[in-house]
């Protein structure tokens, strides 16, 4: 029934190896059909080079299997929760790409310094506490999402234009209107920590970037008078 639905999401999971986001069985994408409540994930601990689109697990927004025979990733939980809380995202990566992930672990944001941040996220990308031993006690990945969202609501942060966040002491979430646009914000994510810590090497007391080129930068490739690349159907018109 979902079939085409969990082509995609597979394809988008073996772009993690292909862009070097992950070791090993590390990490996962999920791809969101709102119109039918349900998202698919890659199922949990499968290598990528034995993973089939028929692996794919099609989970509802509350995290319960709908199809699949295999179990969905451990971080499901937490996917759903991002799915219910933010209405337009309509894909999830969870990396453990190391420069991303060492932010993460130092409990730090990641600055924009420059316009690469900038043409993708307005903002700063937040890094979330710790969680709480009282989370902890809970659903652990269903807390993570929430601690995800409390992060983001708690800044008035919008989904959309900070597509991108550290989960303190974890790693690297990103999302996008779908598989394709969401792996694409976890590799500039990754660059994006990689620029940071080297800008950082360079000069300790580096500013961040002033807000007039930010708004410049993210506006010209975002919104309704956006002009970076090129109208839809543009090069196969041609």
């Amino acid at each position: 029934m979902f079939d085409d639905l969990k082509r995609k999401c597979c394809e988008a999971n073996l772009e993690i190896p292909l862009l070097e986001l992950a070791i090993y069985t590390f990490g996962n994408v999920s791809c969101a059909d709102r119109e039918n409540g349900v998202f698919a994930i890659k199922p949990s601990g499968v290598d990528y080079k034995l993973l089939t689109w028929r692996d794919m697990v099609i989970l509802d927004f509350d995290g319960n299997v709908v199809e699949g025979a295999l179990r969905p990733s451990s971080d499901s939980r937490t996917h759903a929760v991002l799915y219910r809380c933010f209405a337009d995202i309509g894909a999830v990566v969870h990396t453990h790409s190391p420069y991303a992930t060492a932010w993460a672990q130092a409990m730090r944001d990641i600055p924009i310094y420059g316009t690469t941040h900038a043409d993708n996220s307005i903002g700063a990308i937040p890094c979330t506490e710790w969680m709480s031993d009282e989370c902890l006690k809970l659903d652990y990945e269903e807390q993570m999402g929430f601690l995800i969202v409390d992060c983001m609501r708690r800044r008035h942060l919008r989904p959309e234009e900070n597509p991108m966040v550290l989960v303190g002491g974890h790693g690297p979430f990103a999302w996008g209107k779908d598989g394709e646009e969401a792996v694409r914000y976890a590799k500039v994510f990754e660059e994006v920590a990689k620029m940071a810590q080297l800008t950082e090497a360079i000069n300790a007391n580096a500013a961040s970037l002033k807000s007039t080129i930010i708004n410049k930068h993210y506006l010209r490739k975002h919104g309704k008078n956006s002009y970076y690349g090129q109208p839809a159907g543009g090069i196969a018109s041609r």
